[in-house]
């Protein structure tokens, strides 16, 4: 009788062989479970016991362990680099036409914002005055007079005289039509430009200077001997003294501030201010004319 071996005595294929058995075994036993209570119709046939015995269980990690790694291939690893290279600066440059064609939009956006909304344009002159207004020569004793060309420098002569028939703005609302001062009595109509046609009808104001009321400078002027002697006593006015302008829709007064005499060059006495002020001109003194006497008057609010 062949003596069995203890468990201690078997090699290890022999017990590989024996762990089969019994889990060959135990399938067995289910399958035939399943066949009587009819969960299984038909299985395949068990593998015979040759190819059991031909094919031993390998641990496949040791497999694994045991295959050498094929060494790495530098030109791949290159290539591998190159690509990745490629794709960021894809990446960037997909960033950067993005956010141009961000920049352009709303670039456009406010140039048709712009075009639709276009802010209320302010009355500028279009050519700095060379002589301040109101120059002429001392009428004679019939009470003729002529401009005084020979106030004008000689190269802007030329200038001047092609400004002299440019069209005169029509009056808006809010541009001033009366002036009136209490203290020397006058009381004139106020018309648009200073020329020397404009200047016989009334008051003249200076295209492009400030409407009244609103910031910067109302420029008027007027003869002082001829065409009405308007502003003749622009002299006795005194600080404190009003200056009502009046428009179509309201009245506006000023303060008069000081007085100066200057030069018929003196034309920086129209710049605008950064505050409602009013400037009266008038050629002085009487019937002599060489100068400008000037009055700077605020805003009374």
């Amino acid at each position: 009788m062949v003596r069995r071996k203890t468990p201690e005595e078997l090699s290890v294929e022999e017990l590989r062989r024996l762990l089969v058995e019994k889990r060959r075994s135990a399938r067995k036993d289910r399958l035939e479970n399943f066949r009587r209570t009819g969960r299984v119709i038909s299985v395949s046939p068990d593998l015979p016991d040759v190819y059991q015995q031909s094919a031993p269980i390998v641990d496949t990690a040791e497999v694994a362990e045991s295959t050498p790694q094929p060494p790495p291939n530098p030109r791949r690893k290159f290539l591998d680099r190159i690509l990745l290279g490629v794709e960021v600066l894809a990446v960037i440059g997909l960033m950067g036409v993005l956010l141009n064609g961000m920049g352009l939009l709303r670039t456009l956006n406010t140039e048709v914002s712009a075009a639709l909304n276009p802010e209320t344009p302010t009355a500028t002159p279009l050519v700095m005055a060379v002589v301040l207004p109101s120059g002429h020569i001392p009428p004679d004793a019939q009470g003729n007079t002529q401009p005084n060309e020979a106030e004008i420098p000689d190269h802007l002569r030329p200038m001047v005289q092609s400004l002299a028939n440019i069209p005169v703005p029509t009056a808006a609302p809010d541009q001033a039509v009366r002036i009136q001062i209490p203290s020397i009595n006058v009381d004139a109509p106020i018309v648009q430009g200073d020329g020397w046609e404009q200047l016989k009808k009334g008051v003249g104001q200076y295209v492009g200077s400030s409407d009244p009321g609103q910031d910067g400078n109302v420029v008027l002027s007027a003869h002082n001997d001829v065409y009405g002697e308007l502003f003749r006593y622009l002299d006795r006015l005194m600080p404190g003294d009003q200056i009502i302008v009046y428009t179509q829709q309201r009245q506006h007064t000023y303060i008069v501030d000081r007085t100066v005499l200057v030069e018929p060059t003196a034309v920086e006495v129209m710049a605008s201010s950064g505050s409602p002020t009013v400037t009266l001109i008038s050629c002085y003194p009487y019937l002599v004319d060489t100068q400008r006497i000037v009055v700077f008057a605020r805003y009374q609010n």
